[in-house]
């Protein structure tokens, strides 16, 4: 009985196994959004973005020495990474600089306000909220109807969850590739060497 139900469950591993290609896939069109409103804004609002970057920390800015290069350089990433994690092109080699660009902005702009991406429901900010939203239904309450019936508002508290699932993502990418069929990179490798590789990079 034991050995049947260990064959049976080395056979379905293996069948997932065949299909671990959908899960690298998975992530590369999640992350492909995530990296695309990132690498826009920064483009079309690259003055801006230069501006945040070399401004002092008392103004809201990151103070960065170099804020043109440093801004350049990070909507560079952006566009690059998201093409090419779009493509499964050079999906790990990509991975590298959008991993450290994840990890510079968590330290310079989500670790400061925790892991929580949005407020929790004992923080001063939804305190703060929850107050302006009762004051609405009391006095507004047609108002309140049609800000609340879509959705109950939130507070961003821009913590370092969201920039950690990513990190994460792009860790398995960095270490398993763009997947078999659904990449340039497993078809590129397949041209090469006449064959690919496990995941082929």
């Amino acid at each position: 009985m034991n050995n049947t139900l260990i064959h049976w469950y080395e056979r379905a591993v293996a069948q997932c196994k065949r299909l671990d290609f959908l899960a690298l896939l998975a992530i590369r069109l999640y992350l492909i959004p995530v990296i695309y409103v990132g690498a826009h804004s920064k483009v079309v609002g690259f003055a801006g973005t230069v501006a945040w970057f070399g401004a002092p920390a008392s103004e809201g800015g990151l103070n960065l020495p170099f804020p043109t290069l440093l801004a350049f350089l990070a909507a560079g990433t952006e566009v690059l990474g998201c093409i090419c994690i779009a493509l499964g092109l050079f999906t790990r080699i990509m991975a590298i600089p959008t991993i450290f660009l994840m990890s510079v902005a968590s330290a310079m702009v989500h670790w400061k306000h925790g892991w929580d991406a949005i407020a929790t429901g004992s923080m001063e900010a939804t305190l703060r909220l929850n107050g302006f939203i009762e004051w609405l239904a009391a006095n507004f309450p047609g108002r309140y109807n049609y800000i609340t019936e879509l959705g109950d508002p939130v507070m961003l508290n821009n913590g370092m969850e969201f920039a950690a699932t990513y990190f994460v993502m792009l860790l398995v990418l960095l270490v398993y590739g763009g997947g078999r069929y659904v990449s340039l990179d497993y078809w590129l490798a397949r041209a090469v060497t006449g064959k690919a590789g496990p995941q082929a990079a």
